[in-house]
């Protein structure tokens, strides 16, 4: 495979599930992990451990909702 098409051609052919695996394979290597992003992960990871958070079953029932306005 030497064009972006050919590579293109091939990756549609994939299910959605290896796709995805693809896209985050590629994510991996495209993204620095640098200290500054892993230190401002880790807040996010500790904010959630600290903060309320709301059932998926009351996300789901009122997400109708918020689509249609």
């Amino acid at each position: 495979m030497s064009t972006v098409a050919e590579i293109e051609t091939a990756i549609e052919r994939h299910s959605s599930a290896k796709q995805r695996e693809l896209a985050d394979w590629l994510n991996s290597r495209l993204i620095e992990d640098s200290p500054e992003m892993l230190a401002a992960l880790d807040v996010g990871i500790r904010s959630l451990d600290g903060e309320a958070t709301v059932p998926i079953e009351d996300v789901r029932r009122k997400i109708t909702t918020w689509a249609t306005k």
